[in-house]
């Protein structure tokens, strides 16, 4: 099957989530036959909930349309590179494939900062593509925290 990025719909959910007062960041979760389980934006500020990034929230709706802890075979797009407690629920979830835009310099934890991935007590390391959209991701990203300053 050829690759098809759904990136476009994890930008989707990123501005949806900045129409709502949220940090930009969209995820996308795909199934091995390249079909979306679970989209999702940030939600941290709206559910009062420090863990509700768009990783973890994709992430758990995929788990619970299919009905398992697991989503081995899937695919994850978004907009950021995962912070160290969204590549962790990565790693648990045992995402297949990793999809990141914007790099992260201050929160990252894939390529940045603690490397999630590379640390010997990980338990399942993803296959990482970074650098997808990430001048739109990085552009939204600005543009939201321009507005807030």
């Amino acid at each position: 099957m050829p690759f098809r990025s759904h990136m476009t719909l994890a930008l989707e959910e990123a501005r949806a989530a900045a129409a709502r007062g949220e940090v930009p960041v969209g995820a996308v979760v795909v199934d091995p036959a390249g079909r979306v389980v679970a989209r999702a934006g940030n939600r941290t500020r709206e559910w009062c909930d420090p863990t509700a990034h768009a990783e973890v929230v994709a992430i758990r709706e995929a788990c619970r349309a299919l009905g398992t802890e697991r989503l081995m075979g899937h695919d994850l797009y978004v907009t950021l590179e995962p912070c160290p407690i969204c590549a962790g629920a990565i790693s648990a979830a045992r995402i297949a494939r990793l999809y990141y835009g914007a790099a992260d310099p201050k929160s990252g934890g894939v390529a940045q900062g603690p490397r999630v991935f590379s640390h010997p007590q990980c338990h399942h390391a993803p296959e990482v593509y970074d650098g997808i959209a990430d001048a739109e991701s990085a552009a939204l990203l600005r543009a939201f925290f321009a507005g807030r300053r």
